[in-house]
């Protein structure tokens, strides 16, 4: 009997999962189902892109994964039962259950309102490609002269602002930050951050913490009002509530809490990567939402899955930062090199070099999402009887 592997989420960590397995394992000793709701793959990286009326590459799940073994089912996961170890799926073909002798949480996170009043009703999203479509089609109907309020000062407003001013330079686009403009970055990052934003017409609202969003307008905690035909929130993100329901150990944030090899500490066999992770990296310090945690984690997790199937080695490396890839339109970006904990370092290279060098990060991990089976050469090894028998055991009925 096969080893039922099911991945939850086909974002950048669990379409990397899924692949890497699928190289690691014969598939006559595993059946590896990949679980998600849209049927083709979305670069997340770009969505303010998107939202500027960018047109980005298509990519079908059926033809990335054509070939490898891979089952692609498209259906949304409503929910996760790990004691018994099933998944309740709703899909065009109504709704089913799934069961799994190993699952892999990979359904990442969404915006976060924060539960600031008027927000979901006035404010606009682009952490997926829904939100990056209602506000593309909003941006559109703006006339010359009009505000875009950004909220957020992290990379993920930098970027939308800075898209939004060099596609569109008939708008007034502004930032409001909570902290100070580009805090976090080195001297030399802060400096070209600021410097971008001021040829850009970017107006920065520093220190400004939001209390409410109206219909046409941004309102500070002190009453102060910055008028805004349009509010775009990027103030972070908010994992999936799924695995809160769930009898697995999960942190404050939500996310499920996990060794160093990915793993459940209350389930062992459940693995979560990506933003769904409460994984810890150097300092002691939780790893961060983002691209940069959730590709390494996708390797460890798939990795450790696999030594554990066939007996190999665990895999003990530690995941750790090396730079934050900052694009700042298309013609210009930042890139702030930073310590193993994500601390900026004084180097930073910033320009056209710099847009160049995010460019090529985000194709290459597009790439890797694209072709789960290419590259190093595979090794596929068979999962040894004694876990197979594991496995056969889990399906027993009591």
């Amino acid at each position: 009997m096969q080893h039922r592997i099911v991945v939850l989420g086909a974002g950048y960590a669990g379409a990397i999962v899924a692949g890497r397995l699928a190289k690691r394992l014969r598939r006559e000793d595993v059946a590896i189902t990949l679980v998600n709701a849209e049927p083709d793959f979305v670069e997340r990286v770009r969505m303010h892109q998107l939202a500027t009326g960018q047109r980005l590459r298509p990519r079908p799940f059926d033809e990335m994964f054509a070939g490898t073994g891979v089952e692609v089912r498209i259906a949304k996961v409503t929910g996760v039962d790990a004691d018994r170890r099933t998944v309740a799926v709703s899909g065009a073909d109504g709704d089913g259950e799934l069961a799994y002798d190993t699952l892999v949480y990979a359904l990442g996170s969404g915006w976060n309102p924060q539960g600031v009043p008027g927000t979901a009703e006035h404010a606009y999203e682009i952490a997926g490609r829904p939100g990056a479509l209602r506000l593309r089609e909003r941006l559109a109907r703006l006339g010359a002269g009009q505000t875009v309020v950004v909220v957020g000062g992290g990379l993920t407003g930098v970027e939308a602002a800075t898209e939004i001013a060099e596609a569109r330079p008939d708008l007034r686009v502004a930032l409001a930050a909570r902290d100070g403009l580009g805090d976090w970055l080195s001297p030399k990052g802060r400096e070209h951050l600021r410097k971008v934003f001021g040829r850009l017409g970017i107006t920065v609202h520093e220190h400004f913490t939001v209390g409410s969003v109206e219909a046409d307008r941004v309102v500070a905690a002190d009453g102060t009002a910055v008028p805004a035909a349009v509010t775009v929130w990027a103030t972070g993100f908010a994992v999936h509530p799924i695995a809160q329901a769930t009898t697995l150990e999960v942190s404050e944030t939500g996310q499920i809490v996990v060794d160093g090899t990915l793993r459940s500490v209350s389930h062992p066999d459940v693995y979560a990567v990506g933003d769904a992770a409460m994984a810890m990296g150097p300092g002691n310090k939780p790893l961060r939402m983002s691209c940069a945690s959730g590709t390494p984690s996708a390797w460890q997790a798939a990795d450790a899955i696999a030594a554990r199937l066939t007996g190999g080695k665990l895999p003990h490396v530690s995941i750790r930062y090396f730079n934050q890839c900052v694009s700042l339109g298309r013609k210009d970006g930042l890139i702030q090199f930073v310590t193993a904990d994500d601390r900026a370092v004084p180097a930073a290279l910033t320009g056209r070099l710099a847009a160049f060098y995010k460019e090529l990060v985000c194709k290459s991990a597009a790439w890797g999402v694209a072709n789960p089976t290419l590259g190093v050469p595979a090794r596929r090894r068979p999962v040894t009887a004694k876990r197979a028998a594991a496995g056969s055991a889990l399906r027993e009925p009591a």
